[in-house]
């Protein structure tokens, strides 16, 4: 690491201790998903939103829940459907009349007025409403009537997918897919985590999930996880991923031959953040190899997309990445 001053150095010390008591309050509502909780910290910690996809039931509102307890943060949670209209996230104008006989307008607030928010199976949602919600999430204001009404800080989002039932849905477009820091795929848990869920959910009271940080402090450890160091190294590595998953780039036939489109310059922002962030959830006080490996598919993922193969000899998209940040490092 390069030389850090010893301010730096107390400061990071102390996020690794109370990021401990997040992970560990968090363990108490959610079993077993250490990578889906640490993805979903990193893309908090890097300032972003995450998109989680998985199969009903695995927990994905438990661990937004958790998550905003944990963090010290207002929760609220958006269930999407075909029919809401976005409004109803970001909130409107209403007519009011005092008593005397004047009328004024007055904005109502709508559920987006929070520091952590789920959106709920957001890609049942018409394009318009997901557009509101995404452009909101990306200038961290809405306007309404003209004028306009910040949002909380610290401002994240939570997105859920099912990738099972994709009847009557609204698949996010690549450029709204983009916004999100990171793509987290939330799987079925092993026998013995699955075991555990059955008894301590099924049987009496649950542990209590406490607040463990509060939102000035998350602040703080977003501003320390940007002014970690990141070696050449590590840049280089970050540099020739990005660049050798674009087809117009790359110097692999498998990327020209299978790729459509590749990730954009956002995609190595959000890797290089969310390595930093990985680094200090592991207690470390600049990224390595391991952290640009481990994140390189969340990262890259949803900011890519594979040609129809009609062979079927293809790998899968999650492959080829994983064999591109091997080689890149």
């Amino acid at each position: 690491m390069t030389d850090q001053s010893p301010e730096i150095v107390a400061e990071a010390e102390a996020a690794v201790e109370a990021l401990a008591n997040v992970r560990s309050e968090i363990g108490k509502a959610v079993f077993g998903q250490d990578r889906v909780v640490e993805l979903a910290l990193c893309a908090v910690l890097a300032g972003g939103h995450a998109l989680l996809i998985g199969a009903p039931g695995l927990a994905k509102t438990r661990l937004v829940t958790a998550m905003s307890t944990a963090l010290g943060l207002d929760g609220a949670r958006i269930q999407f459907t075909p029919d809401l209209m976005p409004s109803d996230i970001l909130g409107s104008e209403v007519l009011d009349e005092s008593a005397s006989g004047e009328r004024s307008f007055r904005f109502l607030r709508g559920p987006i007025f929070t520091q952590l928010l789920m959106a709920d199976e957001i890609n049942r949602a018409s394009p318009r409403t997901q557009s509101a919600l995404l452009q909101a999430m990306q200038e961290r204001f809405v306007t309404v009537a003209g004028v306009r009404h910040d949002l909380p800080a610290p401002f994240h989002v939570l997105a859920t997918q099912n990738p099972i039932e994709q009847e009557g849905t609204y698949p996010l477009p690549e450029a709204q897919l983009d916004r999100f820091l990171l793509k987290i795929d939330v799987t079925y848990p092993d026998l013995d985590v699955e075991r555990q869920i059955l008894v301590s959910t099924t049987g009496g009271e649950e542990e209590k999930v406490e607040a463990a940080l509060d939102a000035q402090k998350l602040i703080g450890l977003q501003a320390l996880v940007r002014k970690m160091p990141v070696g050449e190294k590590i840049l280089d590595v970050i540099l020739n991923l990005v660049r050798e998953a674009r087809p117009e780039q790359t110097s692999d036939d498998r990327v020209k031959s299978l790729v459509d489109w590749g990730p954009s310059p956002r995609a190595g922002q959000a890797l290089m953040l969310a390595a930093r962030a990985r680094a200090l959830l592991r207690g470390r006080l600049a990224p390595s190899l391991e952290d640009v490996e481990a994140l390189a598919e969340p990262a890259l993922g949803h900011r890519m997309a594979m040609r129809y193969d009609p062979t079927g000899t293809a790998p899968t998209l999650t492959a080829l990445i994983n064999d591109l940040a091997r080689k890149a490092a």
